[in-house]
């Protein structure tokens, strides 16, 4: 069993600092590059939190469309070469809904705040 704080609570302890004790008393070039880093441990905490159950996700919506298993690696691999050989297109049960959940997954990593994502999220 991992000690508490976790990594995720760590990294958001440091991004809050940074973000509510210091970026407001820094200007010009270096509060640039301060926001960029508090952008960068927001990421990693995202894919702390959210990664592995995405990933695990992702595989298993895989294995059943492609019925063999392997690597999340592996898995994609095959989906693309499948894909570029012709043996599957969007009119493959399952397909779109598997891309169109695995973009989804990425973006509540990557971009939680894209406008298109939100108006999507809402839209469920």
């Amino acid at each position: 069993m991992q000690d508490e704080p976790r990594p995720e609570e760590l990294i958001k302890a440091v991004a809050d600092f940074l973000r509510n004790d210091i970026a407001p008393v820094i200007s010009g070039h270096n509060a640039f590059k301060l926001r960029v880093s508090i952008n960068a441990l927001d990421l990693v905490a995202r894919q702390l939190t959210l990664e592995s159950r995405s990933d695990a996700a992702e595989a298993a919506r895989l294995s059943r469309l492609l019925g063999m298993q392997g690597s999340l690696t592996e898995l994609n691999r095959t989906l693309a070469d499948r894909i570029a050989k012709g043996e599957l297109d969007l009119q493959t049960p399952g397909l779109s809904d598997h891309l169109w959940q695995t973009t989804m997954d990425k973006l509540a990593v990557d971009q939680p705040n894209y406008a298109s994502y939100k108006r999507e999220l809402d839209a469920k």
